[in-house]
């Protein structure tokens, strides 16, 4: 299936550019998580021990994943993840 998957800040710096679309075999988000990692070995971790990694924000199709199933979100062929660095401040 086909994922659009969308890279903000240093992100996008790490895979090269902002939007791609990936043909994947993932069932669910980690799952894609851990191929992206593997397809661009410049991208920082994004799961570690079972968790989205701090400091990263992901949504799918619009919806944090923490209001979804988490990292076990289920995928479908043209769903839109939107992978980004966490903004913190006041």
């Amino acid at each position: 299936m086909e994922i659009e998957c969308a890279f903000f800040g240093p992100l996008r710096e790490a895979v090269g550019q902002k939007n791609l679309y990936y043909e994947t075999e993932a069932d669910t988000a980690v799952e894609l998580l851990a191929e992206l990692r593997g397809s661009y070995p410049d991208l920082p971790n994004l799961v570690e021990e079972g968790e989205l990694a701090d400091g990263i924000a992901i949504t799918h199709n619009g919806k944090h994943l923490t209001h979804r199933d988490g990292l076990e979100t289920e995928l479908e062929d043209g769903d839109v993840i939107r992978l980004t660095t966490a903004v913190y401040g006041g």
